[in-house]
């Protein structure tokens, strides 16, 4: 119909999105007063960021000369924009264009949304997911806080080349994803349950291949700080999640100050409580579970890809030691993709807001206790990580049951 044509373009959903972006980074610009950051990035991770990369300035850069909590992806991003924004870089011209940058790969998730939402459900509602996805907080919010859209455009990537068959470019997706943030490795779970063993196999040594170069290209340069910028992350105390609550860890996730990167001992310090439960015994029931909906998987058309690719995530969100609320960034596409219905868009609402009264709601209410959530604040945190992990394990068991359903023949992909 005519009256619905406008929404129908594709285009002008990109032109009021980036438009959008575009007008609150202006009017809500990120900038510093007395080391205290204001404006769109408040709250985020862009001022650690920009102290990192500040760092060159003194002539010391990541891996070589401190160690770094990610793998190299972010690390040359985040010098390129420091660099490009002039040799006495700002705050504000950093983080700027750092949203710019960020608002660009964002850019390519939607359109990889309405790409498989059409491709899964339909033109109509494909575009109709993209108008969805453009209309969240969350994705508006984690742009201009972390680069976790460099992430889920890797993941969406992946999962898009899978359904089209085009698995080569689908492993050099993975690695890009791994070499970002390594858990997108896990996706091979799915290359392995859709694709035959042989296209398995060949999917698989590239992906390790072309991960192994830049990990081993990041360690050429990296000295004493290479691997413990590779076991940081493992290294951290629980937080926000059921296993930090069980371990008395009521705190985030950060690491500690900048000097603390030029120390390789301080990647390893445990900030909190260490684990009643090891990550290798948690490990071991939810390998279990895993195996299980591997084997019991029996839907093997395109939205059996999608719906097992999802569930191999959430149970790697729910094995974690913590939880990162930019996690949503990746969750909320999977989750609008597989349950493309108001039940999908509830959900994501759900756990946004839960997400987002959690963190910075609580958290920015701390400082007397140097961080950690206490007193009255103790019970509506500890219910909100509850009711996050009750939907995980529901949107979990309504995937596995999406894979139990039997498709005809012609849309096997796999035996």
């Amino acid at each position: 119909m005519k009256e619905f044509a406008l929404l129908r373009d594709r285009r002008t959903l990109l032109y009021l999105l980036i438009g959008f972006r575009l007008m609150l980074l202006i009017v809500y610009q990120p900038y510093l007063i007395n080391g205290v950051e204001r404006g769109l990035s408040t709250f985020g991770d862009f001022q650690h960021y920009y102290n990192l990369a500040a760092l060159s300035g003194q002539g010391s850069l990541p891996y070589r000369d401190y160690w770094y909590e990610f793998p190299p992806v972010f690390p040359l991003i985040s010098l390129t924009a420091y660099s490009l924004t002039g040799t006495a870089a700002d705050f504000t011209a950093y983080a700027t264009l750092l949203a710019i940058i960020m608002l660009a790969f964002d850019v390519g998730n939607l359109l990889l949304i309405m790409r498989l939402g059409s491709r899964l459900h339909g033109e109509g509602t494909g575009i109709a997911l993209g108008w969805i996805y453009g209309l969240l907080a969350a994705p508006l919010i984690f742009s201009s806080w972390t680069f976790e859209p460099i992430v889920c455009f890797a993941l969406l990537l992946v999962l898009t080349w899978l359904t089209e068959r085009r698995d080569l470019p689908a492993a050099l997706a993975i690695a890009f994803g791994a070499l970002t943030k390594l858990y997108p490795l896990i996706l091979l779970a799915a290359v392995w349950r859709f694709r035959h063993r042989d296209q398995a196999i060949r999917v698989t040594a590239i992906t390790v291949a072309v991960t192994a170069v830049g990990i081993a290209a990041m360690l050429q340069i990296a000295g004493k700080f290479g691997v413990p910028s590779l076991a940081a992350q493992f290294n951290k105390a629980s937080y926000q999640t059921v296993w930090a609550l069980i371990d008395g860890n009521y705190r985030t996730g950060n690491f500690g100050p900048i000097a603390d990167h030029f120390l390789p001992e301080k990647a390893y310090e445990l900030l909190g409580n260490p684990a009643r439960i090891p990550s290798w015994l948690r490990l071991i029931p939810f390998a279990l579970i895993g195996a299980f909906v591997y084997a019991r998987t029996r839907r093997f058309d395109d939205r059996g890809l999608l719906a097992f690719a999802t569930i191999t995530i959430t149970i790697f969100f729910l094995w974690s030691q913590g939880w990162s609320p930019q996690w949503l960034m990746v969750l909320i596409p999977l989750l609008l993709l597989n349950f493309p219905d108001r039940n999908g868009v509830l959900i994501s609402l759900l756990l946004m807001l839960g997400s987002f009264i959690e963190y910075p709601l609580l958290f920015a209410r701390t400082a007397e206790t140097a961080g950690a959530i206490s007193g009255s604040q103790l019970p509506i945190f500890t219910a909100l990580i509850l009711l996050r992990t009750a939907i995980l394990i529901g949107v979990s068991m309504a995937l596995y049951r999406s894979l139990r359903l039997q498709r005809d023949p012609s849309e096997v992909t796999a035996t």
